[in-house]
């Protein structure tokens, strides 16, 4: 059944909601640092206390965030102008007797200087244990969603498709640098839940129903973001958001290979994937695979490798199975089998960033960035394309020795020492990126000098050369080990243009 949350009663929740403060700002200053902690680690107990006799905001707390049963006449106070039958009509209350329960999934979502809501359906924390998982579960802001959301571009553009946007989050952080979205999914009742979550938010956006890319065929975008059903096993159904109906990993192969083609010139796609890693095959090369032969640019940013068995826990959990139980017994040894009839040893989990190019030659790196790092990928692969650019234009040797770099200033020299008789003796230079992901490249001698003559007066070959004069080296060797370690540094934002640090002063 889909939800009947018309524009009207929408318009009343807001209301409601603006009315009782019940946005990131006012659920903060109400719980307090340390209950609000409590409830992001799934501690409800501190929140209950601090919301007790604290009027229509404490109560829409424990309704939608702790999913407690609240008086009927408490809750129609707090959804005033919005009458309580109409909301059981749209589906966010559940009559128990003479209290309600939340039916829907309904709550702050900040971001930046944004403060929005989102609707979506129960998670398992609020769910009731008698209530199974619908077939057409819409997922609220979970970790994958937020990861793509710090993975995702916010350079100006005018317009953005979101594909398959469920609850409508990825639509609602387009609208901060979109002037157009479009929105697709499958799902009726996603599309129906996040019409609501953008009405909810005024934010405007074309909803189109349909598989993949079929709503917008023939239609060319500045932007594509896609969180895509990208679950890997047998080709199954059973749930709309993380099943595709196509087997292993085809699901992130198809979205990938087609994405640019739905790309205006220089547009850019960023997604969510997985791969498997089987026995024998390099990852890189099957990701690598998926693309068109031509005209992309692509990073493949690889963030886990899970094993078989603890794969299919996660994910049977996930979807409400008992693991124990004897269906989710059943359930794990068919997802096992699959995995071993097709030699898998792992699946592969991470961040896709896409751009449609002129050039007859696009530049794919398949990276591993498995460390942690804090910083957001969003703007680093603005950073990246912007570099891989540079780097084609720059693609002869004579044009990068030509060039003027600069070491960037978050770019710093570790050294590593082993005790020996005479003393600490360095057996370890280190480059290290301290913002964006962290990249890290040991170096010699001669290359931590040249990184030191990066400064943007002289061409990278004349300081090639005075170094080879200095320590009695080969010009044309130490050009042919420093080109491809300068090409790495430019790729990685260790080493940058000298004009664009001029451009930006």
């Amino acid at each position: 059944m889909t939800p009947d949350l018309s524009p009207d009663r929408i318009d009343r929740l807001r209301d409601a909601f603006l009315s009782a403060e019940y946005h990131a700002d006012g659920v903060m200053n109400l719980l307090g640092p340390q209950a609000h902690a409590a409830l992001g680690r799934g501690e409800p107990q501190p929140a209950l206390r601090a919301t007790a006799d604290t009027g229509p905001l404490g109560t829409l707390i424990r309704l939608f965030l702790l999913g407690e049963a609240e008086s009927t006449a408490a809750v129609a106070t707090a959804l005033h102008p919005l009458d309580m039958e109409e909301a059981k009509a749209a589906g966010l209350l559940v009559e128990e007797g003479r209290t309600v329960r939340a039916g829907l999934d309904v709550r702050p979502h900040a971001a930046a200087e944004q403060s929005w809501w989102v609707i979506s359906d129960l998670d398992s924390d609020l769910r009731p244990s008698s209530s199974p998982v619908r077939t057409d579960h819409v997922l609220g802001v979970g970790h994958a969603s937020l990861s793509l959301v710090r993975a995702t571009s916010r350079r100006p553009v005018g317009s953005v498709l979101d594909l398959g946007t469920g609850c409508g989050v990825q639509a609602l952080h387009a609208s901060t640098h979109a002037r157009r979205i479009t929105a697709t999914d499958v799902s009726k009742r996603a599309l129906a839940l996040a019409a609501a979550t953008l009405r909810l938010n005024r934010i405007d956006a074309e909803l189109l129903q349909g598989d993949w890319f079929d709503p917008v065929a023939d239609r060319r975008f500045d932007q594509v973001v896609c969180n895509p059903p990208f679950v890997v096993g047998p080709a199954r159904s059973d749930f709309v958001y993380r099943d595709s109906g196509l087997d292993g990993d085809d699901a992130s192969a198809m979205v990938v290979g087609h994405l640019p083609a739905f790309l205006h010139e220089g547009g850019t796609g960023q997604l969510l994937a997985s791969w498997i890693h089987r026995r024998g095959e390099d990852w890189r090369e099957r990701v690598a695979g998926w693309l068109p032969a031509s005209g992309v640019d692509a990073w493949f940013v690889q963030r886990d490798i899970a094993d078989p068995a603890l794969y299919v826990g996660t994910w049977l959990r996930d979807a409400g199975y008992d693991p124990r139980s004897p269906s989710g017994r059943q359930k794990a040894d068919e997802w096992l089998d699959w995995f071993e009839t097709h030699d898998v040893e792992g699946v592969g989990f991470g961040f896709v960033a896409l751009r449609r190019t002129e050039s007859a030659h696009g530049e794919v790196v398949c990276e591993d960035l498995r460390h942690a790092f804090d910083d957001p990928l969003g703007p680093e692969t603005d950073g990246w394309l912007r570099r891989v650019e540079w780097l084609r234009d720059h693609s002869s040797t004579e044009a990068l020795l030509g060039s003027r770099l600069v070491t960037t200033s978050s770019t710093v020299l570790e050294q590593v020492s082993s005790l020996e008789e005479t003393g600490w003796a360095e057996f370890v230079n280190r480059l290290h990126r301290t913002d964006g992901p962290g990249w890290q490249h040991e170096i010699d001698e001669l290359g931590l000098r040249l990184i030191a003559g990066c400064q943007g007066a002289l061409p990278v070959g004349d300081l090639v050369e005075l170094l080879a004069t200095a320590h009695g080296e080969d010009t044309e060797e130490l050009t042919r080990a420093a080109v491809p370690m300068l090409r790495e540094l430019v790729r990685h934002g260790m080493l940058l243009p000298a004009e664009w640090a001029e451009t930006e002063r």
